[in-house]
Parts: C-alpha cells; sequence; structure tokens
C-alpha cells in the first residue's frame, strides 16, 4: 500500500517536475555546462547500494584542493534553498530504491560505522523527505537525526506520513537547516570497537535509565553533502617521560 502511495504522489508530482525539471537542466547546462546532474551512491533498504541522482549545484574544481563553498554557484544555491536540486530523486522512487518518506539515504562510508541497533535505519526504504528533516534536517547533529529516523521506523504509520508531509511543505515554504555551519555536517558517530563489544565493556559501568539506549564511546568522523571533508589531524604521541594527556574524539568537517 505505501508503495501504491509512492507511485501515485510521484506521479501526480511529475506533471509538474518534468517540465520544470527541463528547465532547470537547461539553465544549469548554459550556467556550468555538463553534466547536468549529480550522481552519488548511497546505501537504501536493507543495506542496498543505488545511485541517488540531484541536480548539480557545484562548479568543477579549479584546483585538487579547492573547498566545496566557493564551487556553489548562484544558481547551485537557489536550488539547495528550494530543495529543487533533489527534484531528480522522483526517478529514485519510480525505479523502487526509494520512498517519498523515510530516513535520507547515507553514504556507504558512513553505514560501515552504524551500530547494530543503528542499522535498524535500513530497514525501511529511505525517502524524499523524513521526520529527521522536519525536525530540524542538517543543522542537528548526526547522532540526533539517527535517533529521529530510528523513532520514525518504529512508529511509521499512515498519519505519521501524513503528518511529515503536511510539515514538508512548511519547511519548503520556510526553508531552514539546509546545510549546517560550516556547510558541514556535524558529528557522525564511529565506534572505536564493534558494536557488541563497546556495549558489552561500557554495561558494567554505569546502569542507563529504563528509556535511554546505551551507546558505545564514539569517535567522530564527519561528511560533506556531497563530499568528504578534511581528514582528521591523528593526536599527538605523549612523551615517555610524561604521563599520557587524556584522549578526546576528534571532530571533522563533513
Amino acid at each position: 500500500m505505501k508503495r501504491g502511495g509512492d507511485l501515485a504522489i510521484t506521479v501526480l508530482t511529475g506533471i509538474v517536475a518534468i517540465p520544470l525539471g527541463l528547465v532547470i537542466a537547461l539553465l544549469i547546462r548554459c550556467t556550468m555546462g555538463g553534466p547536468v546532474l549529480f550522481r552519488q551512491t548511497r546505501t537504501g533498504l536493507l543495506g542496498k547500494e543505488f545511485e541517488i541522482l540531484k541536480f548539480r549545484t557545484m562548479r568543477d574544481k579549479r584546483f585538487p584542493e579547492e573547498p566545496d563553498a566557493p564551487r556553489i554557484t548562484r544558481l547551485g544555491e537557489l536550488l539547495r534553498r528550494t530543495s529543487l536540486d533533489e527534484l531528480p530523486q522522483l526517478w529514485n522512487v519510480a525505479r523502487g530504491e526509494m520512498g517519498v518518506i523515510g530516513p535520507r539515504p547515507t553514504l556507504p562510508e558512513q553505514v560501515v560505522h552504524y551500530s547494530r541497533r543503528q542499522r535498524g535505519r535500513l530497514d525501511v526504504r529511505p525517502g524524499l523527505t523524513g521526520w529527521a528533516q522536519v525536525r530540524g534536517r542538517n543543522s542537528i547533529t548526526w547522532p540526533e537525526r539517527i535517533e529521529l529516523d530510528l523513532w520514525y521506523v518504529r512508529n511509521r504509520s499512515l498519519g505519521l506520513d501524513l503528518r511529515i508531509l503536511l510539515l514538508t511543505v512548511k519547511v519548503l515554504l520556510n526553508p531552514a537547516g539546509i546545510t549546517a555551519a560550516g556547510g558541514v555536517n556535524p558529528g557522525f558517530p564511529a565506534p572505536t570497537e564493534p558494536a557488541d563489544t563497546a556495549a558489552a565493556s561500557a554495561a558494567p559501568v554505569a546502569a542507563a535509565p529504563a528509556t535511554a539506549v546505551p551507546e558505545p564511546a564514539p569517535a567522530v568522523i564527519g561528511l560533506p553533502r556531497q563530499a568528504t571533508g578534511p581528514r582528521p589531524v591523528p593526536p599527538l604521541r605523549a612523551r615517555p617521560s610524561r604521563p599520557a594527556p587524556v584522549g578526546a574524539a576528534v571532530e571533522e568537517a563533513s
């Protein structure tokens, strides 16, 4: 039934999306040249990888180490602000790789760091919009977004999907949280040891409240919206004559 609803919405939206998409494609071609579409591998239902489609919003790099922010064109900024860069993903929905509502599909480099619990995020098709999208989008950290997505997976229903659709319209009319501070998505948790081992070793330390779910202490990596950011600088080794300093999680721009 949900799949039928996805196809119905895709067909109805396509009546407007196809001519609008052709105009956008022409503008991209005239301002940036080809290609018109940005393609990137993402992880979908049950861990199956697919190629997500977006309208291109950045020009080519002038030199290898050029950061992403200066490469975003005026047209690209407009497309991101209005979320029109996501329009080609209607094709991903039509192909069954995505749904209209569900957790946003993440990069395989992120998924390999999921704990067993976090992999529950992959139990449903990824979506064009979702609970995390209407509750903060990219302005909230990855751990927060994953928790919101897991809540959706446990509580999904027709009523909740309709609520998300209405909130999505509100978000599109009043855009916020499109890009995190500095253009990065902060704080994706990467367990420093296998999830089961870490959870077992952490359990005796302190009893968590009944409503809380214990998670292993994470290191932190970051991934950008369309490209990986600079790698984290490894911590300096302590001199033998001095006691080792207390370690801290390293945050990397995403």
